[in-house]
């Protein structure tokens, strides 16, 4: 089994309170020390200590035992012994490690205590390889360890990830009949869970006569590393009493998950029980009541925080911020941010990326420019707050500032950066930061060849995306989404259909929303309605997903494409939810393309009643009317947009020319050399009326 990594020390030298570390070779020593333990007791015949591998099986407590014998210290030695010991676990609780050391090597009365006291300070203070050394010195002695030592022992043992040196611990354990000890089966469930060995621990809590907290919460937790919430959650409810620790570990772990509302419910009922949460629990919940964006639930939380004096802290502090400014409260949030005392790079990093987010980009980047020691999120939080807003030159533009700075980007950067180009459909610049995330290392990662496989195909080229697809060493449900999605919008739809046969035959991850919405979208662009029907009613039944709005949409506009335009009618008003603008909208589509005019009427009909709640529907009913030469019906759709305030976004469009996106709207006059272009455009007209 390997062995964690760990400071060379070879000794500790006194020196005003501080250790003094002698860095060598550990493993080396490491092994020393187990020979050595496993000699001494052969030789001195006090344990009949056994290899590992059989110390389950020759460890019985039937077997004779005979135990360390035990130095009896009386009189005045006793006496010393008892004020030695006082002094060194005085120092030790002080942290000064060096002068309890060298107290203790020069005082020539040592107990049990003194010993204890020894080894459990070197094992609070992270020096669990000299523990053992004072360990090994004190069974050499010939004292006998209680409780106290072998817990702090086989603790020592898990920091040091030593399962050898563990299991010699846990023969001696058995020999002398601690191993039903309370506070050493604890230990031994810890230090089993450090070596990842749950079923051993899950064995010990198991086969415990009694049980405390500390007990219970250490299962808890284990469930909880596993990510087996379910679990976790069914040993808490049947845990006798609970402590802040176990409290804190639910909250924090439902809030990790993504279930921020039962987060909330049980920092509820854990404060009316009367617990203190402390500063995780805290944080725990703030983020969660972030994610809820309940902001008057998050001022009660920061009322609680504000009464026990914890809102300068710094770890705190920027969980508050983040509520507030997901909570659209940005003044809230800076006022928070200017109260704590000492901000580190995640308070920085959480008000920056709350401007960007609240649209406000010029506070971020003047915040943005003050963070003393700027970090790879604080530059990410700038470029997601761009790409939220569509700001993409923004996005482009902090990308090369943070390269030229020296600064990594990250698999969540390169994500970042591909979507903009995606957006633009900027095949060159895609490429450009394919080449960039190829030569940093990220050709293999996930999360950016998905990000490359979307941009190829959002911008035309649907053989790269192929390619990218077809080379990656892991796929996720993302990824086959992506490329289904890809194939289907660039008009390969029966190509896309075939990948989700082979998505279907071959994986077994769960299908998602989109994926499903993507197949739709490919099965109406072939005029496969039947298969897509098909796909449809198996979200519920099969896969398990609740259809949403644009689900529904798809099948209507399925079946609008292919002229089954009563089936289309029905299927929208037996919808369970109500419908979208757009539905009505490919329902019409559908009417005009098989001049069904009385269904259009309706359909018009239901559209005009929507415009009031949705705008774009009068947009959508003035070009209906025109479709159909109704000028009147079209100057009157147009009146009530002006009435309303409403405004016609012009067309669109745009070109690259040497990797600079030029736009074209519709009437625009404010391109730099528009005349130029207005002229080339009337030239092109006249040919065309000329041929």
């Amino acid at each position: 089994m390997a062995t964690a990594n760990r400071e060379g020390l070879n000794g500790i030298e006194e020196g005003d309170g501080v250790i003094i570390v002698d860095h060598g070779s550990r493993r080396k020593e490491s092994n020393l020390m187990l020979n050595e333990f496993v000699a001494m007791f052969r030789e001195r015949n006090k344990y009949p200590i056994v290899e590992p591998a059989h110390m389950e099986r020759d460890c019985s407590r039937n077997k004779k035992t005979v135990g360390i014998r035990k130095r009896e210290v009386g009189g005045r030695g006793g006496r010393e012994a008892g004020i030695a010991g006082a002094i060194v676990s005085g120092l030790l609780r002080y942290g000064r490690v060096g002068d309890a050391i060298a107290y203790f090597e020069r005082n020539p009365f040592r107990s049990l205590f003194s010993w204890t006291a020894v080894i459990s300070g070197l094992v609070q203070n992270g020096l669990s390889f000299k523990a053992m050394k004072v360990f090994l010195e004190m069974v050499q002695h010939g004292v006998m360890p209680n409780a106290v030592t072998y817990t702090s022992v086989i603790r020592a043992c898990g920091e040091l990830g030593d399962f050898n040196l563990g299991m010699c611990v846990l023969g001696l354990i058995v020999k002398v009949g601690f191993e039903r000890n309370l506070s050493v089966s604890n230990s031994l469930i810890t230090f089993n869970l450090r070596l990842n060995d749950t079923v051993s621990a899950r064995t010990i809590f198991d086969r415990m006569q009694s049980k405390d907290v500390v007990s219970w919460t250490a299962i808890l937790d284990m469930y909880v590393q596993m990510g087996e919430l379910a679990e976790a959650r069914r040993v808490f409810d049947e845990m006798p009493e609970r402590n802040e620790i176990s409290w804190s570990t639910m909250i924090s772990r439902y809030s990790q998950s993504g279930d921020a509302e039962e987060a909330v419910n049980l920092f509820i009922r854990m404060v009316q029980q009367g617990f203190k949460p402390n500063k995780s629990c805290f944080a725990s919940v703030v983020s969660a009541l972030a994610s809820l964006e309940a902001s008057v639930m998050g001022r009660i939380v920061h009322g609680h925080i504000l009464k026990i004096g914890m809102e300068r802290d710094a770890f705190i502090g920027s969980s508050l911020v983040d509520m507030y400014c997901k909570c659209r409260s940005i003044k809230e949030g800076r006022v928070v941010f200017d109260s704590i005392l000492e901000k580190n790079v995640v308070c920085w990093n959480s008000m920056v990326s709350g401007y960007s987010l609240n649209n406000q980009h010029e506070e971020a980047k003047e915040l943005f420019g003050m963070i003393p020691q700027k970090d790879n999120i604080s530059w990410n939080s700038l470029i997601t707050g761009y790409l939220e807003y569509e700001k993409f030159d923004e996005v482009f533009e902090v990308f090369d500032d943070m390269l030229l700075s020296g600064e990594r980007p990250s698999k969540s950067t390169f994500s970042s950066v591909l979507c903009a180009c995606a957006s633009l459909a900027s095949l060159q610049r895609g490429k450009n930061s394919h080449g960039k995330a190829i030569k940093l290392g990220f050709h293999d990662d996930i999360f950016v060849d998905t990000a490359l496989l979307d941009m190829y195909a959002k911008s035309g080229d649907v053989e790269s995306a192929k390619k990218i697809f077809q080379r990656m060493p892991k796929r996720n449900e993302i990824s086959w989404t992506a490329i289904i999605q890809g194939l289907a919008e660039n008009g390969f739809a029966e190509e896309a259909l075939a990948v989700f046969d082979e998505f279907e035959r071959t994986m077994s991850i769960a299908r998602n929303e989109l994926l499903i919405l993507a197949v739709l979208f490919a099965c109406s662009h072939c005029g496969l309605v039947d298969k897509g029907l098909h796909y449809f009613n198996s979200m519920e039944k099969v896969y398990n997903i609740q259809p949403n709005d644009r689900h529904y949409t798809c099948v209507v506009d399925m079946l609008s494409r292919s002229g089954r335009l009563s089936e289309a009618e029905k299927f929208i008003s037996d919808m369970p939810c109500e419908p979208e603008i757009q539905a009505w909208a490919a329902l019409l589509s559908g009417c005009k393309t098989y001049r069904n005019e009385r269904m259009a009427e309706r359909v018009a009909e239901k559209i005009s009643e929507l415009a009031e709640k949705h705008p774009e529907g009068y947009l959508l009913l003035s070009n209906v009317y025109a479709s159909a030469g109704r000028w009147l019906d079209v100057l009157h759709m147009r009146k009530q947009m002006k009435e309303k305030g409403l405004k016609r976004s012009g067309g669109c469009s745009w070109i690259e020319v040497r990797n600079q996106p030029h736009f074209f709207y519709s009437q625009d006059g404010s391109h730099n050399e528009f005349m130029e272009i207005y002229g080339v455009l009337e030239l092109v007209r006249s040919e065309m009326l000329l041929t």
